[in-house]
C-alpha cells in the first residue's frame, strides 16, 4: 500500500510537466478563443463554414495526423520551423514549446466552441440597448456580452486545462516522450505501461490523472452554479 503513495522523481516531473503545460495552454489559449468565438457567434461572411470546419478540424482529426502535421510545420525542416531554427536558431520540435503547441492546438476548439455557444445565447437586444445609451463596441462586449456569457468562458477555460492534461498523440507525434523535457502524464503512463513490472507506478500515475481531471470538472460545474445563483 505504501508503494501506490511513494513517487518517483520522474513521475513527479511527468505530473509538473503536465500541470505546467495545461495552465500555459490555458493562458494562451482564452483570450484568443474568447474573440474568435464572439466573432463566429455575431459575424456573418462568406465562407464562414469553412472557417468554422477549419478551426474544429483538430476535434475529429486522429491526434497523431495532427501532430505530424504541426511536424510538418513547425519542424527544422519545416516551412516556420525552418525559419526559427535558421534565423533564430530555435528548435521546436521535440522540446517543451511543442508540448504547449499541441495542447493549444487539441484544445482550441473546445474552447472556441463553448464560448460561441454561450455568446449565442446572449439576448443581443442588451447589447443593442446598451449601444443606445451611448457605449462603444468594446464597452459592451466587455461590460454586457462577457459577463453574461462568462458561464461558457469558464466551461471553456476548465476544458481547456483538462484536455491539455490528458493530450497524448499529438504531444508525442509533435513533441516526443522524452524525460523531463516533454514527457507529460499520459506519456509517462504509457512508457510504465511498456515496461514489465512497472505496473505499481502506472497505477500512480493512472490515480493521479483521474484525480486531477475530476477535480478540473468538479471546478468548472462549482463556479458554473455560484455564477448562475449570482445573476439569479
Amino acid at each position: 500500500m505504501k508503494e501506490l503513495f511513494t513517487y518517483s522523481e520522474a513521475e513527479l516531473t511527468a505530473i509538473g510537466l503536465s500541470l505546467k503545460v495545461a495552465f500555459i495552454c490555458t493562458i494562451v489559449v482564452l483570450p484568443i478563443a474568447i474573440f474568435i468565438g464572439w466573432f463566429l457567434a455575431r459575424k456573418h461572411f462568406p465562407g464562414k463554414a469553412f472557417v468554422e470546419g477549419f478551426l474544429h478540424l483538430p476535434l475529429v482529426l486522429p491526434p497523431v495526423t495532427t501532430g505530424y502535421i504541426l511536424l510538418v510545420v513547425f519542424g527544422t525542416n519545416g516551412w516556420l520551423g525552418s525559419f526559427f531554427y535558421d534565423w533564430l536558431g530555435i528548435r521546436i520540435a521535440f522540446s517543451f514549446p511543442a508540448a504547449i503547441i499541441a495542447a493549444i492546438v487539441v484544445s482550441f476548439p473546445l474552447v472556441t466552441r463553448s464560448i460561441r455557444l454561450s455568446v449565442e445565447l446572449v439576448d443581443k437586444n442588451l447589447e443593442e440597448a446598451a449601444k443606445t445609451l451611448g457605449a462603444s463596441g468594446m464597452r459592451v462586449f466587455f461590460t454586457v456580452t462577457l459577463p453574461l456569457a462568462l458561464p461558457g468562458v469558464i466551461s471553456g477555460a476548465i476544458l481547456a486545462f483538462a484536455r491539455s492534461l490528458g493530450e497524448f498523440g499529438a504531444t508525442i507525434s509533435f513533441a516526443g516522450n522524452i524525460e523531463g523535457e516533454t514527457q507529460t502524464l499520459p506519456l509517462a503512463i504509457f512508457s510504465t505501461m511498456q515496461v514489465p513490472g512497472l505496473e505499481i507506478s502506472t497505477l500512480r500515475l493512472v490515480v493521479v490523472s483521474v484525480i486531477l481531471s475530476l477535480l478540473a470538472m468538479i471546478g468548472a460545474e462549482y463556479l458554473n452554479r455560484r455564477i448562475i445563483k449570482r445573476k439569479a
